[in-house]
């Protein structure tokens, strides 16, 4: 008998403890923050990456896309750090408000609607919230509403205060009042000069207030120093009131516009006279169409946050209509310099490309208006059609750092970007594109790679002298993720040419029927000429099998599988390999090992106390977009069964782990189909 009574109670507790644990799929809720152990969330829109901080009032970085110049690390162009122009400060009874002296300070991203709000106490006089947004039907244009809940009589001073990165120079700040019969628009502005005076930087800022015109608080204009300058209003509260203020701004450089200066005054009266209730409507509408595409767990809430998240991060960092393509931290910071890798093509994009088109286009058409650039490196190596850069950034030239090997011989990106083009067509069918510009890139591509093998013989188109897709491997031959790659695009360039009614070139075949992909004794496919089973840093051989489809014997598979699983270090490797093996076992059917390999993907590389995820386990340096575009790809062509071919997106075999119910993956491709998996 007592052993029964036991049970239902145990049960009891397991229930209330899981019920206090819920998870809020769609919010990371920061409730402790330690300012020593706190990696910042992004809030972004394409455009302007805005990074959190643990101190109240305060941004960390404020990061604009497409925006180099050449500073610091290695001679090469990098990001800039822009204004920071959601900067500001609280004053309370003549004190200011700090992490020192508020309570219960606490933060929480949204990512269904991508905002990111802070609340305090500030002793026994105050209630403090305040919320930003980088607005998504604004490109430029970022806002921040801020609410003071009176517990006592008290008098608030409130100042936007806009700053200058110590690295751009010849600073200027401006203040300006616009005054109409309806409305007085107070300007923060400021200018300055990139570190080489390339480019004109531009911020301005202005407050929203609640009040009726003409009883608005009155702004008033403080010079401290060239680098920053700051507009305040002050105001006393009565216990028990409530008072709300908004402050909108904007940031665009000479890279983006013109006339930069001016814009960025335009376009912050624009969100002044849109008005505060406009700009957070429209920009939630516009995530609402986002998340039209999503993938959604049943049964694991946890992995549904996470899975969010990734999206989330991906969706912030790119925009359609632009020309703009994220790097592997993409507006997160100043990683990586910004630059443009493989981690676009092969990682990031194909998430985006099923779930949203449209911004894949930015991101290929990216590469097609640098193809004029990327064919002079061609020629500059020797070589006959477009030799993309390792490492790119405004121009499309090479911005490898000269003591990196991957600049003149990590040749495979080029591959990437016609894989990547051909793949655009095939989701979207759009001939048109095509012609225009899916062929031109396949076609300069293609012919590289003609030009890049070394013709010994009959099965001996040897690409020799490469960096390897795993990096650790550097200046070998016969590489097997650049050989299989190169003639996977020389096989789709003369796909294009049949669908395009062009001739087709027959060398293409010639040298992709002869290009080889090495095997050892054992029957395991060998990474290159030279490897005898040393440790890999990355995913190579594996790729072989998805996305390229080289190899599609599932023995085959599994049997390279087993073979370099064991061969990743479990310690500073990128995020990416895991995520090939989980897609790969769950194509298999091995659910076990699919979600061992999905959870080792990217748990162990989470910074507190928003989860983000750093590049190596155990690292500092996130947002890792590569590693959630890997991971994403996981559950969508691995456990969902996504799979790009040439007439379309189609589904194939695959399996579920064992806590998953069911998979739904909605908004696909032109479309916007919806693909299920269940039990």
């Amino acid at each position: 008998m007592y052993r029964k009574c036991l049970l239902p109670v145990a049960f009891l507790l397991i229930a209330q403890i899981s019920f206090s644990q819920t998870i809020d799929v769609w919010k990371l809720k920061a409730n402790n923050i330690n300012p020593a152990d706190y990696y910042g969330i992004t809030v972004a829109n394409g455009m302007i990456g805005i990074v959190s901080s643990p101190e109240p009032f305060k941004v960390k970085d404020v990061v604009l896309a497409g925006a180099y110049d050449l500073y610091g690390r290695g001679r090469v162009s990098n990001f800039l750090r822009s204004f920071n122009l959601l900067n500001g400060y609280l004053e309370i009874d003549g004190r200011r408000v700090e992490a020192a002296n508020v309570s219960n300070f606490k933060q929480e991203l949204d990512m269904k609607h991508a905002s990111f709000t802070a609340s305090f106490d500030y002793a026994d006089k105050a209630s403090v919230t305040y919320t930003y947004y980088s607005l998504r039907q604004l490109p430029f244009t970022v806002l921040i509403d801020v609410s003071v809940i009176a517990k006592k009589d008290i008098a608030i001073s409130a100042a936007s205060v806009m700053e200058a990165p110590d690295a751009l120079k010849d600073v200027q700040n401006y203040y300006n009042e616009i005054d109409r019969p309806h409305v007085v628009i107070s300007l923060l502005t400021s200018s300055a000069k990139s570190p080489t005076g390339k480019l004109l930087m531009c911020a301005s800022n202005t407050f929203l207030f609640s009040e009726p015109h003409g009883q608005e608080p009155r702004v008033i204009h403080e010079m401290w120093d060239n680098n920053m300058h700051l507009m305040k209003f002050s105001k006393k509260m009565k216990a028990g009131e409530t008072y709300a203020y908004s402050i909108a701004g904007s940031s665009i450089t000479s890279a983006h516009h013109d006339d930069p200066l001016n814009e960025a005054e335009r376009m912050t009266i624009f969100a002044k006279l849109e008005g505060r209730n406009r700009l957070i409507q429209f920009h939630n509408k516009a995530w609402d169409n986002l998340w039209k595409s999503d993938i959604i767990i049943e049964g694991d809430d946890s992995s549904q946050q996470d899975i969010h998240s990734m999206l989330y991060h991906l969706y912030s960092f790119t925009r359609e209509g632009t020309a703009l393509s994220p790097s592997p931290m993409g507006l997160s910071g100043l990683g990586y310099n910004g630059h443009v890798f493989w981690d676009t093509e092969l990682w990031m994009y194909p998430a985006i490309l099923v779930l949203h088109p449209e911004m894949a286009k930015s991101m290929i058409e990216y590469r097609y208006q640098r193809l004029e650039a990327a064919k002079r490196n061609a020629f500059n190596h020797g070589y006959k059609g477009a030799m993309f850069p390792w490492e790119s950034a405004a121009s499309g030239v090479e911005e490898t750092p000269v003591w990196a090997l991957s600049g003149p011989f990590e040749h495979h990106i080029t591959a990437c970007v016609g894989i990547a083009a051909w793949n655009y067509y095939c989701v979207t069918q759009d001939k048109e594109w095509l012609r225009e510009k899916g062929w031109p890139i396949l076609k300069e591509t293609a012919d590289f790679w003609a030009s890049r093998v070394e013709r010994n013989g009959t099965g001996k188109f040897e690409i020799k002298n490469v960096v390897a897709a795993d990096e650790w491997a550097e200046n070998v031959d016969n590489n097997a993720w650049t050989n299989a790659a190169a003639k996977a695009v020389l096989q789709y360039a003369n796909a294009a040419a049949g669908i395009l009614n062009l001739a087709l070139n027959n060398d293409w075949d010639l040298v992709a029927q002869n290009i080889p992909v090495l095997k050892m004794d054992n029957g395991v496919t060998q990474e290159h000429a030279s490897y005898r089973g040393e440790g890999i840093k990355q995913a190579d051989v594996n790729l072989l099998a998805y996305p390229l489809k080289e190899i599609t014997n599932p023995k085959q598979i599994l049997k390279d599988l087993e073979y370099y699983e064991q061969r990743v270090p479990n310690e500073g490797t990128p995020a990416m390999t895991q995520a090939i093996f989980t897609l790969l076992y769950a194509r298999l059917g091995n659910a076990d090992k699919a979600m061992h390999w999905f959870k080792d993907a990217y748990l162990s590389n989470q910074k507190k106390p928003f989860n983000v995820i750093a590049e190596t386990k155990g690292g500092t340096n996130p947002y890792f977009a590569t590693g959630a575009g890997g991971v994403l790809q996981s559950v969508l062509m691995g456990f969902g069964g996504l799979d790009i071919t040439e007439k379309g997106i189609v589904q194939v075999k695959s399996v579920l782990p064992k806590q998953w119910k069911s998979l739904t993956i909605t908004g696909v491709g032109q479309m916007h189909q919806t693909f299920a998996v269940k039990k």
